[in-house]
């Protein structure tokens, strides 16, 4: 199960500034966050799970060219936005 549209519709709103912005790249990056920590979830329980894994990595390389795009753009909504999603340091 993945994560569910009431979840999606949220994190477009907080991050996304309004519920049609769903190409911010602050929401892609949010959505694909709570797609990762289901996925990382889902593969402590199922260790052999090798397709979901590959998906993973997928995402977080997605993760991470937007998060560079961000910084490069803006370094102030980057910083803001790692802070309010708990990533990095």
């Amino acid at each position: 199960m993945s994560i569910t549209q009431e979840i999606k519709k949220e994190l477009i709103e907080k991050f996304g500034g309004s519920e049609e912005n769903t190409g911010s790249v602050e929401a892609q990056i949010a959505i694909i966050t709570a797609r990762i920590n289901h996925l990382t979830e889902h593969l402590g329980s199922n260790k052999k799970d090798h397709s979901s894994r590959r998906g993973l990595l997928k995402l977080v390389g997605k993760r991470r060219r937007l998060l560079n795009y961000l910084k490069d753009n803006d370094i102030l909504k980057y910083r803001e936005l790692i802070k309010d999603l708990g990533i990095r340091k």
